[in-house]
């Protein structure tokens, strides 16, 4: 048996090369006979197995053809080419902005939907200043926050439930005045008729449902979906059986958190600083 190249599955680059590698042997083809099917040389195949060339998007588009992998390699490509997102996050928004139904369960911040503008330039630009993700994605972050933010205003728009840690409005972010300004945003959009805001207070203790935040989706046909996040991976969940136990979790903390009105007022009396 030849000797492969051992390929490690956290370099976005030689997972790529894995995938496709994995794919050509379900095919049972050698890099020479894949590399026929997608117009390059058998070079050029060996060299993006092994994470010696990174992948085109034109080079993904051929390796998704040639082994009918739908649009699998192209998405991967994509991914790469913006590490600010994580992994399985770009799939999740495409599912958000047309969902009829929000419901979002968050720690420690305030949710991307619910953020003013400099809220999150304060988020992204302390994420560059320790070296986290570079200017440049900042601002590709920054820019898809604003085009998901812009979807809640379609017609008709989604309903959204928000559950809030109170750590979310007790963290400063960006100064005074930045979360004074975030503190207004929460308290106008808990006026909005598409929208129910509460906190989940700290004396909640065990009786938290959730211990990680959490984004459930409700499609136009009623197919419910979850996403939750890891510090290296977003993960988007379909399967009923798993999905179902989690609704079921958020209904029990909307039923244990502080409700709309006591929640506003918890905000507001913390924007005047009387807490």
């Amino acid at each position: 048996m030849v000797n492969r190249k051992r390929l490690d599955p956290d370099d976005p680059g030689k997972a790529f090369g894995l995938k496709l590698r994995q794919a050509r042997d379900g095919h049972g083809w050698t890099q020479d006979e894949l590399a026929a099917c997608m117009g390059c040389s058998g070079t050029h195949v060996s060299a993006v197995e092994t994470g010696r060339r990174p992948p085109t998007p034109r080079f993904a588009r051929s390796a998704d053809r040639a082994l009918g992998a739908g649009d699998k390699f192209q998405r991967m490509v994509q991914a790469m080419s913006n590490t600010a997102l994580l992994e399985g996050f770009p799939e999740f928004v495409r599912q958000e902005i047309r969902a009829a139904e929000i419901r979002l369960f968050e720690l420690g911040i305030v949710p991307g939907l619910l953020q003013t503008a400099e809220y999150a330039a304060a988020i992204s630009n302390g994420a560059v200043r320790r070296g986290a993700i570079t200017e440049q994605q900042a601002e590709e972050r920054l820019a898809l926050l604003s085009e998901r933010q812009a979807s809640l205003t379609r017609t008709p728009p989604p309903m959204v439930y928000a559950v809030l840690d109170e750590s979310c409005i007790r963290r400063s972010v960006g100064g005074a005045a930045v979360m004074k300004a975030q503190l207004d945003k929460l308290v106008a959009f808990a006026e909005l008729p598409t929208t129910v805001l509460q906190v989940a207070p700290f004396d909640l203790g065990e009786r938290r449902a959730f211990d990680l935040p959490v984004t459930l989706l409700t499609l136009p046909d009623r197919t419910q979906l979850a996403y939750s996040e890891s510090a290296q991976q977003g993960r988007l969940e379909r399967d009923t059986h798993f999905v179902q136990p989690l609704v079921t979790a958020y209904h029990q903390m909307q039923a244990e958190a502080a409700s709309q009105a006591e929640s506003v007022a918890t905000i507001s009396k913390l924007r005047k600083g009387a807490l």
